[in-house]
């Protein structure tokens, strides 16, 4: 009996390379949408992530000695937790004695806030532009501001119990990870490898970035000691923290210790604030702290400085905080391993791609 011929598959639709990229921007899309409205969640996944990275190495001594495994995940998770304990501790000490500052130096501020209106109409700035101006000063204005980082910080505390949780988790699942390629063969090294530069790149670039924030913030701290500043500790406290935001963090924890100064020692004093911050900052952050770090990040300026913004708009302020390891991530999921995509790599900002290229062009 003679066999009915096979139906033939119908021919699958081709994609235009222009309806594949709209198809990839719109799935782009709502996965960022996702994780905007689950930030509460992502927020504190995304730092227990970063602090397990940084505590990891800890398990590696501890195994090598003998210790069992369950042994060496408890040490990981009782050093972050220690890490975690230490950073509540620096935010409830600055957001308090913020708050008191605010209070204590109300009249001076509204003294200077009315000083500084005065001159910028004598220098012939309109009413409104000037009161607009002047309302920086203001100390409900300040008030209301230490009010909003009172509640980032009462948000970063409520999810701190999910932290916790998640350095659990994710402390005892890194061990088992470690043995992913002798359970899976070489096939998976290259994934493998790629994982393990992104964690070495993390931890590296929070490593030299908190040696560089207590060097900072110390340098700092003793500066304002000296001037008079009031609560020296808080601005240094917010000088480490801010080392920790690329390109913009210098700013942020300049401007509340420079209008303080303005506040309490006029113009030359917070002339002075600024040109100490200046020297201390550059010389540290801009001259010698991207020759530890350039192996960790090698992301463009412009990269850096947009994935602060970005990041602080998906997940909140801990996006800041967390943008640089974020994009890394996103490059290490989409970009690496791809050889159709190192010239993108290469526009941002990572030098690797180009000289695999060259590589492979004396291979071929």
């Amino acid at each position: 009996m003679k066999r009915a011929p096979e139906p033939v598959p119908a021919p699958q639709p081709v994609l235009s390379p222009t309806l594949r990229v709209l198809l990839g921007l719109a799935a782009a899309v709502i996965a960022l949408a996702g994780l905007s409205f689950a930030r509460e969640l992502v927020g504190p996944l995304a730092l227990a992530a970063v602090i397990v990275i940084i505590c990891h190495p800890l398990r590696h001594p501890l195994e090598r000695r003998g210790w069992p495994s369950w042994t060496a995940t408890t040490a990981v998770i009782v050093l972050a937790y220690v890490i975690l304990a230490f950073l509540v501790a620096l935010l409830w000490f600055a957001g308090t004695q913020f708050v008191r500052l605010v209070a204590d130096y109300a009249d001076e501020l509204q003294a200077t806030a009315q000083s500084v209106i005065a001159w910028l109409q004598s220098a012939g700035l309109d009413d409104q532009a000037a009161d607009a101006t002047g309302a920086l000063l203001e100390p409900a204005n300040i008030a209301a501001f230490a009010a909003s980082l009172g509640g980032t910080v009462l948000s970063v505390l409520t999810a701190f119990f999910f932290v916790l949780a998640y350095v659990i988790f994710m402390a005892a699942d890194g061990s088992r990870y470690a043995r992913a390629e002798a359970s899976f063969g070489a096939s998976i090294r290259p994934v493998v490898r790629r994982f393990q530069a992104f964690n070495t790149g993390v931890r590296r670039y929070y490593v030299v970035n908190a040696i560089f924030g207590a060097i900072v913030a110390i340098i700092d701290g003793l500066a304002l000691w000296a001037l008079g500043v009031p609560a020296p500790a808080v601005w240094a406290i917010l000088a480490f923290v801010t080392n920790f935001v690329p390109n913009i963090g210098f700013v942020l924890g300049l401007i509340p210790p420079a209008l303080l100064a303005l506040v309490v020692g006029g113009w030359p004093m917070m002339l002075v604030v600024i040109a100490i911050y200046c020297v201390v900052n550059v010389t540290l952050q801009v001259l010698i702290q991207p020759k530890f770090v350039s192996d960790a990040v090698d992301l463009s300026l412009t990269l850096s400085f947009f994935s602060v913004i970005f990041w602080t708009f998906i997940i909140g302020p801990l996006g800041a905080i967390l943008s640089i390891p974020l994009t890394l991530l996103v490059r290490a999921l989409i970009l690496e391993g791809d050889p159709g995509k190192r010239w993108l790599r290469w526009l941002s900002g990572d030098a690797a791609a180009a000289r695999e290229r060259r590589l492979d062009g004396v291979v071929d």
